[in-house]
């Protein structure tokens, strides 16, 4: 495990083996994505966002609903406000 002090202005170094992970170095951007239990990711900028899929909690899966059923509340919605 790799630590690092935060210092008085709020900076922190990032370890060089972390920095070397990361392929990233003076003047790249790193970002910080904050997840659950407190808890953040740390990432390059230059990381596709496809690398986080999966990464975050996601509410209970839904089954979908099929475009026949969205058209019918659609027209229900419609009809209730008075548009055609």
């Amino acid at each position: 495990m790799l630590t690092s002090t935060i210092s008085s202005k709020g900076q922190v170094t990032v370890p060089k083996k972390i920095r070397e992970f990361l392929k990233v170095g003076a003047s790249d951007s790193i970002v910080f994505i904050p997840l659950d239990e407190g808890k953040v990711l740390i990432t390059g900028k230059e990381n596709p966002v496809t690398d986080l899929f999966g990464m975050l909690k996601h509410r209970e899966k839904e089954k979908p609903i099929s475009l026949k059923k969205m058209d019918s509340v659609i027209k229900k919605r419609r009809a209730e406000r008075g548009l055609k």
